[in-house]
């Protein structure tokens, strides 16, 4: 049998929940949820919007940690079975060979990326405004840091893990000195992962003729694309703004696999969407944020960590030809 997921491998301790007895739903949550708890790190105030990865037979991952003056930090995790973490209780320290650059006031909403035997960290950093950071490790114990991505504005930085056409691809969300109304991805190239160009479009917010609909404000690209034998898949967060504010929601979409800039397919309804006390009631109102994948190439099984109410993690889970065949039955591209 030829597998979908082509890009991970095989992971047999995947976390794995099934779904509901009597459920249709494509993605589906974890009963337990949320998986880790806004004091998992007695020292935080909130832990969410965080980067898990298999590593050394067990998952380690950077993790935004809001503490108790609600400074943004970065700090490291580490688990057995990708559901009991173990949170550091100090933020993590990044050695950089130019200083001006190694000392940066917060960081928040972290990505990790396996990519050529190391760990990329790309994060949102705070280096004159909001721009992308972008590290690695080896360990999970020491940590380099690389030159800024962008010129501030810039948010959800997305390393693909793999070169395509001999160049480094990363995603990311120009935006301002605001909050909002930059709202579409592009993808920028590089040969070196210091000088970034030849930008493109991906995909912005639905607008549908001025129709309300859950991704008609802005997106942003959620964990790193997944590799299939149809293309990158990518789950990324769609916001919409209502009487009450905003509601962040998560969707997909596969996207070519040597241009993925063109985009094939894309879910027209939501995957998920703030339902439950947890995703509802937070530091932010209605998040359900996603920023990590777990794949398993034998089982096709994917779980999806993800940000809720900006304080606390969830997760969930979904089979990739079940979602593959969703989002061909449920595209408007």
């Amino acid at each position: 049998m030829t597998k979908t997921i082509v890009s991970d491998g095989s992971l047999p301790n995947i976390p794995w929940e099934p779904r509901p007895a009597g459920s249709s739903d494509i993605v589906w949550r974890f009963s337990k949820n949320p998986v880790i708890p806004r004091h998992a790190s007695p020292t935080a105030d909130s832990i969410y919007n965080s980067a898990v990865v298999p590593f050394k037979g067990g998952f380690a991952g950077v993790f935004r940690c809001d503490d108790r003056a609600r400074n943004m930090t970065l700090r490291v995790g580490k688990s057995r079975d990708g559901v009991n973490f173990e949170i550091s209780d100090n933020r993590l320290e990044f050695h950089s060979e130019e200083p001006e650059i190694g000392k940066f006031l917060e960081g928040y909403d972290p990505r990790v990326v396996p990519l050529d035997g190391r760990y990329y960290v790309i994060w949102c950093n705070n280096y004159h405004g909001y721009t992308i950071g972008l590290g690695w490790t080896e360990d999970f114990e020491h940590f380099n840091q690389l030159e800024n991505v962008f010129l501030p504005f810039n948010r959800n930085g997305v390393l693909f893990p793999r070169k395509i056409g001999g160049e480094y691809l990363m995603m990311s969300r120009p935006s301002y000195a605001g909050h909002t109304p930059f709202g579409d991805i592009f993808i920028s190239h590089s040969k070196d992962l210091t000088y970034w160009g030849k930008h493109r479009h991906v995909m912005g917010p639905k607008k549908d003729g001025g129709l309300v609909n859950w991704q008609m404000t802005k997106i942003g690209a959620g964990p790193y694309p997944i590799e299939t034998r149809e293309g990158w898949l990518l789950f990324y967060h769609g916001v919409l703004t209502t009487c009450n504010g905003f509601t962040y929601s998560m969707g997909a979409a596969l996207l070519d696999l040597e241009k993925p800039w063109q985009v094939r397919y894309r879910t027209r309804p939501y995957l998920l969407t703030p339902e439950t006390l947890y995703e509802n009631v937070g530091n932010t109102q209605n998040v359900l944020f996603p920023c990590a994948a777990l794949t398993d190439s034998d089982s096709g099984r994917i779980a999806l960590y993800y940000g809720a109410a900006d304080t606390c993690t969830g997760m969930a889970f979904c089979q990739v030809d079940e979602l593959l065949d969703y989002l061909k039955n449920n595209s408007d591209v």
